[in-house]
């Protein structure tokens, strides 16, 4: 995770990255050992990996800041690199179906005039025969699920860096700037919009929105969560996730950069520093609160919880109360993804390129497989008992485990 552009010191940025957001006052000894990565140990691999099919999408993201993953829809994998190539791919056979580069998607660019990237970061989502993308230059995409073509595009003001959402004809995007918009999914027309106070300091990151019920529910870089109306965007609840603590702004961010996980009548989320927490849908009512730190995603399975905090330690958490089931500390500063459930396992992604996949009651590594050297910074997608995942430079593999 990065600092925000807003504070442009390249020394608390490289804090932040290596010792996971805890205070930067430590002495030489305590700084080696917090940024000590784990080096893989060998395991007894109850199943190898099967890679189903492999596909490339343009080069990736690179060393970006990008959480561009994989979806399936419509029997199809829509992805897209950082430059603005999207593709599809035929989910079962991993063909591509159509290309369109976004950085030239009104053809006008001629033969010696120069490219300028289309820098996607934000998505995608797809809906209503359609697949969303967006931007760090405030733009958005809607796509043809079919061939591709330029349904039509919006802007918004700010970076939008996170995936957006779509229900009853809306789609909402979430921007680095503080400000969420809603568009008619249908025709791009805007809808609302709203605009949110920003911390002069915040992670490089921000809350994908979740709709349900009615509502929108995002975290912001305050630290807190909310919930706004589908239909006009008037907030209802808000409540408290992140505790500031200490005597810099550093150790003071408190982002909740997380998307939230509704389950049920629950929703649940995880600050940067602060808190896990359980939260009642209807009220915003705080059901329980644990200390974890994370701006990664939230998996479920059953009645567990799968978190991935930010020095790369992977833990199991019963949604009912809280409670640790388990914690796998072996991968720690490998720059862990957020958790995929499947099966019987949650798979992470690490900074070298490897999958990792966990027992859902143990917590043990129990196999293990090599994307890519460039490494895997999103969490991966699972759909029909399939994994998906893409790594930074863009290499895009659907894998299987043998029945």
């Amino acid at each position: 995770m990065f600092i925000s552009k807003r504070f442009n010191k390249k020394l608390l940025a490289i804090c932040v990255l290596a010792v996971g957001i805890s205070a930067c006052s430590s002495t030489d000894d305590d700084e080696d050992e917090e940024l000590k990565v784990a080096e893989l140990t060998e395991i007894t691999a109850l199943f190898k990996p099967v890679v189903k099919w492999d596909a490339t999408v343009g080069n990736g993201v690179g060393d970006y800041f990008s959480r561009i993953q994989p979806i399936v829809a419509y029997g199809k994998v829509f992805s897209a690199s950082r430059e603005g190539e999207a593709y599809a791919f035929d989910a079962n056979t991993g063909e591509q179906i159509w290309h369109i580069d976004l950085s030239n998607v009104d053809n006008k660019r001629g033969f010696f005039d120069e490219k300028h990237p289309a820098l996607i970061s934000g998505g995608a989502v797809a809906g209503i025969n359609k697949v969303f993308f967006g931007s760090e230059n405030g733009e958005v995409y809607a796509l043809e699920a079919d061939d591709g073509k330029l349904s039509w595009q919006g802007k918004v003001k700010g970076e939008v860096i996170a995936a957006p959402a779509l229900d009853s004809g809306k789609l909402v995007v979430n921007t680095a700037s503080g400000v969420m918009k809603a568009f008619n999914a249908s025709n791009g027309q805007d809808e609302w919009q709203i605009e949110q106070d920003v911390p002069p300091l915040s992670l490089r990151g921000i809350s994908a929105p979740v709709i349900s019920g009615g509502g929108v529910i995002v975290g912001s870089a305050d630290g807190s969560l909310s919930v706004y109306l589908l239909e006009q965007g008037r907030q209802g609840w808000t409540v408290d996730i992140g505790e500031a603590s200490g005597s810099t702004e550093l150790e003071r961010v408190i982002d909740v950069d997380s998307t939230p996980l509704i389950y049920g009548d629950s929703i649940y989320t995880v600050s940067s520093r602060g808190n896990l927490s359980a939260i009642e849908l209807r009220s915003g009512r705080v059901l329980w609160q644990r200390q974890y730190s994370s701006y990664r995603e939230i998996a479920i399975s059953g009645n567990t919880l799968f978190l991935t905090d930010v020095k790369g330690h992977v833990y199991a958490i019963e949604r009912n109360n809280g409670l640790e089931l388990w914690s796998q500390l072996l991968l720690t500063n490998r720059g862990v993804t957020g958790p995929a459930a499947i099966g019987n396992y949650v798979v992470v992604g690490d900074f070298e390129g490897y999958l990792h996949w966990l027992d859902q009651t143990t917590g043990e590594i129990v196999a293990r497989h090599h994307v890519d050297g460039s490494g895997i910074h999103t969490t991966p997608t699972v759909t029909d008992g399939v994994l998906y995942s893409q790594s930074r430079d863009g290499d895009l593999e659907a894998i299987t485990i043998p029945e």
